[in-house]
């Protein structure tokens, strides 16, 4: 399931006020969000939660549901 804080940078970062972000949910399937903004999205999730994320782990990333479980596993070591 999605964080509200995860939820709240990715809609900050495209100007959204709501959208219902699910686990299996795609970047095309939610407005603005292309890769300029995919890169801003990651640097903001990077900054708001003090991660840093590596190139290939991003590569790997294929809905938000990823980006979560991806974060929580950063956030528990």
């Amino acid at each position: 399931m999605i964080s509200q804080e995860l939820k709240a940078v990715i809609l900050k970062q495209l100007n959204l006020d709501d959208f219902d972000l699910k686990d299996e949910t795609i970047a095309p399937e939610v407005p603005g969000w292309d890769s300029l903004n995919h890169i801003n999205i990651i640097l903001a999730v990077e900054e708001k939660f003090n991660v840093k994320f590596k190139s290939y782990e991003l590569l790997r990333l294929k809905c938000v549901g990823d980006l979560q479980k991806m974060l929580d596993s950063k956030l528990n070591k």
